[in-house]
């Protein structure tokens, strides 16, 4: 018989997790900053982290060779910098989200498509919001969710429980937002039909969950149906949504007009929303999680990325 884990009946304040409080403290202290500075410490702390963590500067610099094969080696370093000050800044500003007053931005946040949302609501069946892993993550969650009637978001949950506690304390904060997780996609589904708005960003490297393999930038790119099952059991609409910080520190979220057809071949659709995140990132490079290894799954015989 499988033998619970201790480590996850202990209690949140068990002297063990005393260091991740210690974070979340700081974290907390910091959150305080005016954005302006988080982005000066962002741009600083960025260049640092870009200078020690070298195996993901490594990881950043081999995805980009790969997508951005054009790019010679000078300019590729200042996109690995440049991604790591923008992921860095984004980082900062979660903080923003989970614990400081995010109204100011709904009105500031330039908003594209928002027809497209309306048309897609008018169905009746729930709306399922397809989106990717730019550098605004929980930031952007509130910008969109202020346009939803009936938000959602799927998430996993961090193995730290402490910091889980953080994260989704501070995203469920807003808007009354309801949390699934990955496993839950039958109260999710349920949930659409009934005319929830789930938001899910499926675009990282799921492993042996990996379905099937679609161009990405032209690699051969394991991906997930998610999505598609999930359209296609609860009748959703599915737009794609972007959300990125502009050049000028502004940020914009765009919303794709409604994709037809979706559920009905799992292929197109996962070629659909992978061009909508291949088309956003083309648009700003620097603003995607290219520290992740999203090519680590490779299709049978193909040579290994990493």
């Amino acid at each position: 018989m499988r033998r619970s884990s201790k480590k996850n009946k202990q209690p949140l304040w068990h002297p063990r997790l005393w260091p991740s409080w210690a974070l979340v403290f700081m974290l907390y202290l910091l959150s305080f900053l005016p954005m302006s500075s988080k982005q000066k410490l962002g741009r600083k702390l960025g260049c640092f982290l870009g200078g020690k963590l070298k195996s993901r500067a490594r990881v950043a610099s081999r995805n980009l060779a790969i997508c951005f094969p054009g790019l010679n080696e000078d300019a590729r370093k200042k996109l690995v910098q440049d991604n790591f000050i923008a992921c860095t800044r984004g980082f900062l500003e979660s903080t923003h989200a989970w614990w400081r007053d995010m109204s100011p931005y709904y009105e500031a946040t330039e908003v594209q498509g928002l027809e497209h949302l309306k048309e897609a609501r008018s169905k009746g069946r729930g709306v399922l919001l397809v989106g990717g892993h730019y550098s605004i993550f929980d930031f952007a969650l509130p910008l969109i969710a202020c346009h939803l009637k009936n938000p959602g978001y799927v998430y996993r949950p961090n193995n730290n429980p402490v910091i889980d506690r953080m994260i989704e304390n501070g995203r469920r904060r807003h808007f009354s937002i309801r949390p699934f997780t990955k496993r839950e996609l039958r109260p999710m589904v349920s949930f659409l039909k009934k005319g929830g708005e789930v938001w899910f960003a499926c675009d990282q490297d799921f492993g042996r969950k990996t379905e099937l393999f679609v161009p990405f930038f032209g690699v051969e790119t394991g991906c997930i149906t998610s999505p598609s099952y999930i359209a296609k059991v609860s009748g959703a609409a599915v737009v794609c949504v972007s959300h990125l910080r502009m050049p000028d520190g502004g940020y914009r979220v765009v919303f794709s007009p409604v994709q037809a057809n979706f559920g009905a071949d799992k292929h197109k659709d996962t070629e659909v929303w992978n061009r909508y995140i291949e088309d956003a990132i083309r648009e700003q490079p620097d603003q995607y999680l290219w520290l992740h290894k999203r090519f680590k799954t490779r299709p049978e015989g193909a040579e290994k990325v990493y």
